[in-house]
């Protein structure tokens, strides 16, 4: 029964993190993006972030944040997030399911720690800015 379960590959479909001016810290924050530089709208999506490592020896876990959206168009992205600085530490990661037509896609990204940094910037698509992909 298992060969016959189709489990679609998401293509064209990252997360980036990007660093952007907050007027309400008066600092550059780091903000994660699902980015979709696909031909396809991505419908009926769900984020759920966590981070979890270990800090100072002790293991550590953040809550789960939950984000949903209606629809990305094809080459575009959605702002999902705020990355505190304090989490940077540890892995960062982001389950993403969504709908394109009648298949449902899920894949989770994880950025590793200490990876999301201005040394570890390349030109994200669609945005056109520095950032961290996965």
């Amino acid at each position: 029964m298992k060969k016959d379960i189709i489990i679609p590959i998401v293509e064209n479909v990252y997360m980036a993190a990007v660093q952007e001016w907050n007027d309400d810290f008066m600092q550059k924050t780091w903000y994660a993006y699902l980015v979709n530089d696909s031909d396809h709208t991505l419908e009926n999506g769900i984020v759920v972030s966590s981070a979890e490592g270990v800090i100072d020896g002790e293991p550590r876990k953040t809550s789960m944040l939950r984000h949903v959206f209606q629809e990305v168009p094809p080459v575009s992205a959605v702002k999902i997030e705020m990355i505190e600085d304090s989490v940077m530490v540890l892995d960062n990661r982001f389950m993403v399911t969504f709908f394109i037509g009648n298949t449902l896609y899920d894949k989770t990204y994880v950025f590793k720690a200490n990876t999301i940094s201005e040394d570890n910037t390349e030109e994200v698509p669609v945005l056109f800015k520095d950032g961290v992909m996965v």
